[in-house]
C-alpha cells in the first residue's frame, strides 16, 4: 500500500489517478489470493505483469519531464536521478537507468506506445531503443523504423535477452547487405577492445596453491574452455565438468602443453627443469625442485619427468648433474598413434577415458633403461598416470595389455 499523505493537492489529473490507484490497491490487498482458481491465477499474473509495463510507461514518462525541468535544483542535487533515487530509496543505478531510458522514448514513440499498452515490458524498451540507435549514422530513417518495428513484434515472443541478441545483427534482417559489413565492423571493434582489457594475475599463497583471475576475449575463451571440456570430458564417478573437475583440466592443460612451440626468451625456451636426485628419480621420497624455485613431491617430480614439456635434471649426491634429459626420450606420434590403436584408451582396468585423454607412460622407467618404443609404453589417463608414479601403489601390467593398481600396505 502506498502512503497517500502527500496527496493533498490533487489538481492534476496523474495525481488524481494515483490516488484512485492507490484506493484500489488497498482493496486487493485485502483480497484472498488462495480463493482463486489455478485458471484465475493464471490470468491474473499475467495482467499483473501487463499492468507494471503500464504503470512504469507512464513513470518514464513523468521522469522525462522532471528531467526537462530539473527538478532536483532546489534541493541542489546533481542530477534528476540523484534526487529521484535520493526520495524512493532506488538504487542511484537504477535511477539513472530509468531517466535515460526515459529520454530515449521521447525519440521512439512507437516504443514508448508499447510499452504504455504493456505489449512489451521494460527491459525490452530498453532494448529495441539501445539497438535503434546503435545503428550506424550512415543508416537511412526508413531502415531504422523498419528495424524499430521488426523489433517490437519480436518482443511478443522473445524475452529482453533473446531479443538484444536479434538487436545486434537487425541490419542483417533489414538490410543484409548493410548488416554483414556492419557486423564485420563492430567485431573487429569488439576484439580490439577485448584485446586492451585482456589482463591476468597470479598470486602464489604460500601454502601449494596459486590464485588467479582473468580476462580474455570469448573468441580465445571458447577456445581454451573447449580444450579444458575435453581433458574434463565427463565419466562414471568421476569430476567431469564441475568446478574442480575443470580446474584438474586447467592443470592438465598446463602440463602437457608442447613448450616446443612457445617462443625462446633471452635463448631460453619456456621447458620447465625440474632438479632432482638420482635417488628421487628412481622411486626415493626426496622432494625436487623446479627452476622457478617452487618445491614440489617426489611423486610429481617422477610424473612430470614423463610429460614432454618438461626437462629432469638429475643430481648425483653431491649436486652434480648425471643427466640433463633430452625430448628423444619421448614417444613419438608414429609411437603414440599404435598404442591408441592398440589400447583404445587408458590401459588401467575399468578406465574408460579416451586416448586423447592420456599419456605415454614408460612400463620399465625410462631412468631405470625402459626403452621409448610401442612395447615398452602404455597409455594411461592423467589420474592413473599419477598412480603410476604414486609410492603408495604398487603397479601390474597383465597379459590382456590391462594394468591395475595395487595399494601398498
Amino acid at each position: 500500500m502506498t502512503n497517500t499523505g502527500h496527496r493533498a493537492d490533487r489538481g492534476h489529473p496523474i495525481l488524481a489517478a494515483l490516488s484512485a490507484i492507490d484506493s484500489e490497491i488497498d482493496t486487493l490487498e485485502r483480497a484472498p489470493a488462495w480463493s482463486m482458481s489455478d485458471d484465475e491465477t493464471r490470468r491474473v499474473l499475467v495482467e499483473l505483469t501487463r499492468l507494471v509495463a503500464q504503470v512504469t510507461s507512464l513513470e518514464l514518462k513523468v521522469a522525462a519531464h522532471a528531467d526537462r525541468n530539473q527538478v532536483g535544483d532546489a534541493s541542489v542535487a546533481t542530477s534528476t536521478s540523484v534526487w529521484w533515487a535520493n526520495h524512493t530509496r532506488m538504487t542511484q543505478r537504477e535511477a539513472a537507468r530509468k531517466v535515460k531510458l526515459a529520454k530515449a522514448l521521447e525519440q521512439h514513440d512507437a516504443v514508448g506506445h508499447a510499452l504504455a499498452a504493456g505489449d512489451v515490458l521494460l527491459d525490452q524498451a530498453s532494448v529495441i531503443t539501445d539497438a535503434v540507435d546503435a545503428l550506424p549514422d550512415t543508416v537511412q530513417p526508413d531502415l531504422r523504423t523498419r528495424a524499430r518495428d521488426y523489433l517490437l513484434d519480436a518482443a511478443r515472443h522473445f524475452d529482453a535477452r533473446a531479443l538484444r541478441i536479434q538487436g545486434r545483427r537487425i541490419l542483417d534482417v533489414v538490410a543484409p547487405e548493410i548488416g554483414e559489413a556492419e557486423e564485420a565492423r563492430q567485431l573487429a571493434a569488439e576484439e580490439k577492445k577485448a584485446d586492451q582489457a585482456a589482463r591476468l594475475t597470479m598470486h602464489d599463497d604460500g601454502h601449494g596453491q596459486t590464485h588467479g583471475r582473468f580476462t580474455l576475449g570469448t573468441a580465445e575463451a571458447d577456445m581454451f574452455r573447449k580444450a579444458l571440456q575435453a581433458i574434463a570430458s565427463p565419466q562414471a564417478g568421476g569430476e567431469g565438468l564441475s568446478p574442480h573437475g575443470m580446474g584438474l583440466a586447467f592443470a592438465e592443460y598446463v602440463r602437457r602443453y608442447p613448450t616446443e612451440q612457445l617462443p625462446e626468451a633471452g635463448g631460453v625456451s619456456a621447458t620447465v627443469v625440474v632438479t632432482m636426485t638420482l635417488e628421487t628419480l628412481l622411486g626415493g621420497l626426496k622432494a625436487a625442485q623446479l627452476d622457478t624455485g617452487t618445491r614440489i613431491s617426489p611423486g610429481l617430480a617422477r610424473k612430470l619427468a614423463c610429460d614432454a614439456g618438461v626437462i629432469p635434471a638429475v643430481l648425483s649426491g653431491r649436486s652434480e648433474v648425471l643427466d640433463a634429459g633430452r625430448r628423444r626420450r619421448f614417444h613419438t606420434k608414429a609411437q603414440r598413434i599404435a598404442m591408441a590403436v592398440r589400447d583404445k584408451g587408458c590401459a588401467a582396468q575399468g578406465c574408460e577415458r579416451p586416448t586423447s585423454a592420456c599419456h605415454a607412460h614408460h612400463l620399465v622407467p625410462w631412468a631405470k633403461g625402459g626403452s621409448t618404443s610401442v612395447k615398452g609404453g602404455v597409455l594411461l589417463c592423467p589420474r592413473h598416470h599419477t598412480l603410476a608414479h604414486h609410492d603408495d601403489y604398487d603397479l601390474t601390467h597383465h597379459p590382456n595389455g590391462k594394468i591395475s593398481f595395487t595399494k601398498r600396505e
